[in-house]
């Protein structure tokens, strides 16, 4: 079984992740994926046998025609009215390169590829025939390497500030730290 194939596997064993992903789906957003620790964090559960909350739902999609941040919280909105007891935050991606000092993103997939972690960057939807759809912007291979790694499009300091804020060490103890990456796993 490839990576891909025992991730999607995963996800569509959950039952809490496959409500999630279709009360997303309801939403109608240009692409769109639920990213981040969604599916990180199931993954290193897998792996190393250790489940963790779902501390929170992180919706991305990208939309040049409404940039605004009014627009996520209306979406949020929604999604508490389908699924209240869920923990959602949604992003534009099209805005995110404000924040971030980076030109803009032309896709979600092109905005996760600057994140600080090479395995948050991975997000999953649903297509309109209901089909689980992963998409990751580095080697699925770092999903079960048991490992954090430095992604060196954001700055080691980042990257060290989130991983102690997030208790991923804490959830995993056996989760070992890259902060150091070569060229060629730089973002694709």
């Amino acid at each position: 079984m490839s990576h891909e194939q025992r991730i999607l596997k995963l996800i569509a064993s959950d039952e809490l992740r496959m409500r999630a992903l279709r009360a997303a789906k309801s939403l109608d957003l240009p692409d769109w994926l639920i990213a981040a620790g969604f599916v990180r964090n199931l993954v290193w559960s897998n792996v190393f046998g250790k489940d963790a909350p779902l501390n929170d739902i992180d919706i991305i999609y990208h939309c040049i025609s409404d940039t605004s941040e009014e627009r996520d919280s209306l979406l949020e909105r929604q999604l508490y009215a389908i699924e209240p007891e869920l923990p959602w935050s949604v992003k534009n991606q099209a805005r995110m390169h404000l924040k971030n000092g980076d030109a803009p993103y032309a896709n979600t997939l092109e905005a996760m590829a600057y994140w600080p972690e090479k395995q948050t960057a991975i997000g999953v939807m649903l297509d309109s025939n209901e089909d689980l759809v992963l998409r990751h912007s580095f080697d699925l291979d770092l999903q079960f390497n048991g490992r954090i790694d430095h992604n060196p499009a954001r700055s080691v300091d980042v990257f060290k500030a989130r991983v102690a804020s997030k208790g991923w060490l804490q959830s995993w103890p056996a989760l070992q730290v890259k902060t150091h990456s070569s060229a060629s796993n730089r973002p694709r």
